[in-house]
């Protein structure tokens, strides 16, 4: 009698779940549909004690000790986050104190403080069972400052001749020596065979998905169309990720004709930032923002959205200077920066929150211990709804309502319309929305509330201080008296069930 008791109890459970599911068709994932988690190798996990030596993790100018097999532990922990690729900071064998892995020595080995060739490869493969995907930094601007080429006299040509950046010049962006670091001459056919080898290389031995370029404006456009003609070559489907350090959208959108398939959206980073520093902070510069990528950009989905990154002071920095709780703006930019056009970077570490001020103080060590379970929460239902719902990765953009700090704005990919709500202001704001489908409803994924078409066609919206959410509309459920109905009987026989072994106990008394 206690079996079915306890199968009573779980009917109605069982029915609730099944009642509520949502079947999304999956198509084959794009990278507009990614999730990137961004991982300065040394910062991140020590896995190997074994190649620890020279480490000071007093120094933040110093090797700390995290290396590829402190990622491969991690896996699980950024699979669980739901991450769908990741990219890390260069990989390939740096001068001394080059922690942050941009100061190369040689460009087809591993740095020995990150681990062996073989730990790449592992790393690739064991990401890739578990789906997500791996890209790597690559640098061909520039080499370290005392790179072994700078003493051989038959390499003379192999650098531009010393000279500083001044201004926008654009020859002296591509010519001169980036924070002192050797220019590497990209014209010369030696210096660029090189690099297509060493690219051609990373690509064979581990099966990479792709490289973020570093530095793109300081190389000519005409390398990057070479280059990207070779490594599509090697893997027609290989994704070439830029950094073009700009303000300016039309200068970034430039580069799209040299074949690199995205770029990090500094306008985005800009924008953002300055939005949900500080409550009260309008919208409007990020909806400014997407009008400009839909004109200049062929690609503009494929766009990366960051808001931390390992060149700028961490937002948890910028958002405590404003004397704001940094948990609360961290909410709101994330669900910003997941469900806008585009796709999520996020730097390792933005959910725990750390903090950081100028480089290298925002490359501190991952804090594992100390994560915030709010974010952590955000990020792993933000990566979900990404996942489940593809008009958040596919669907256009149109802007519903921006008027005191609060914007909603829906994105629709064929019959599935999902609409965002963000109020960044200090106190509670509301509208009625209109241009949505009759008799439906739209269901809150984060705070799990119900907005319902009124009588005379409107969907009022509140949203109390400093809160976001984002909603599903589908057709209005009502109040669903048949499973309602079931779900009172299936109690009615349970209490009928208890009711019956306690008189049977007691007459067996």
């Amino acid at each position: 009698m206690r079996k079915f008791a306890t199968i009573l109890m779980l009917i109605p459970f069982l029915l609730f779940c099944a009642h509520n599911s949502h079947a999304a068709e999956k198509e084959e994932r794009k990278w507009q549909d990614e999730s990137m988690y961004f991982i300065m190798v040394d910062r991140f996990m020590n896995g190997d004690k074994e190649n620890d030596y020279e480490v000071d993790t007093d120094d933040p100018a110093a090797y700390h000790g995290g290396d590829l097999q402190g990622i491969i532990d991690q896996l699980d922990y950024i699979e669980e986050l739901g991450f769908t690729s990741i990219w890390l900071t260069p990989i390939m064998e740096n001068e001394e104190k080059g922690y942050h892995g941009y100061w190369i020595e040689d460009f087809m080995e591993v740095e020995e403080h990150f681990g062996t060739m073989e730990d790449a490869k592992k790393l690739v493969e064991e990401a890739h069972d578990r789906d997500i995907k791996v890209i790597f930094d690559f640098v061909v601007n520039h080499t370290g400052s005392q790179h072994s080429w700078l003493d051989d006299e038959e390499k003379d040509d192999w650098f531009h001749e010393e000279q500083s950046i001044m201004g926008d010049d654009q020859q002296r962006l591509e010519d001169g020596w980036l924070s002192g670091l050797p220019d590497l001459n990209t014209e010369n056919p030696e210096v660029k065979q090189y690099l297509f080898d060493a690219a051609e290389f990373w690509i064979e031995e581990t099966g990479v998905d792709g490289f973020r370029l570093d530095t793109v404006k300081h190389v000519p456009k005409e390398f990057w169309s070479e280059f990207n003609d070779h490594v599509k070559s090697v893997d027609e489907d290989f994704f070439l990720l830029g950094e073009v350090w700009s303000d300016d959208p039309t200068y970034i959108a430039d580069y799209e004709s040299t074949g690199i398939d995205s770029f990090v959206d500094y306008p985005y980073y800009n924008a953002a930032t300055e939005t949900f520093k500080a409550s009260d902070g309008s919208l409007t510069s990020l909806s400014n923002v997407w009008q400009r990528n839909k004109e200049y950009y062929e690609e503009p989905y494929l766009l990366g959205n960051f808001i931390d990154n390992h060149d700028n002071k961490r937002f948890t920095r910028v958002a405590g200077k404003e004397n704001e709780n940094p948990v609360t703006r961290w909410k709101l930019a994330l669900t910003h920066m997941f469900t806008a056009p585009g796709f999520p970077i996020t730097y390792y570490g933005s959910e725990v929150p750390l903090d950081g001020g100028e480089d290298p103080d925002n490359r501190k060590m991952m804090n594992f211990k100390g994560g915030d379970e709010q974010l952590e929460q955000r990020i792993e239902k933000l990566n979900s709804m990404r996942d489940e719902f593809p008009a958040l990765t596919r669907g256009d953009y149109e802007e519903l309502y921006n008027e005191d700090g609060m914007s909603v704005y829906k994105r629709e990919f064929e019959d599935e319309i999902m609409v965002i709500a963000i109020n960044n202001a200090s106190g509670t704001r509301s509208t009625d929305l209109t241009d949505l489908p009759d008799d439906h409803q739209m269901r809150g994924l984060l705070e799990d509330g119900v907005v319902r078409q009124s009588n005379d066609g409107v969907y009022k919206l509140g949203m109390a201080r400093e809160t976001s959410d984002v909603f599903v509309v589908e057709e209005d459920q009502g109040f669903n008296w048949l499973f309602i109905g079931f779900v009172g009987g299936i109690l009615l026989l349970f209490v009928i069930a208890v009711v019956w072994i306690s008189l049977k106990n007691k007459r067996g008394a």
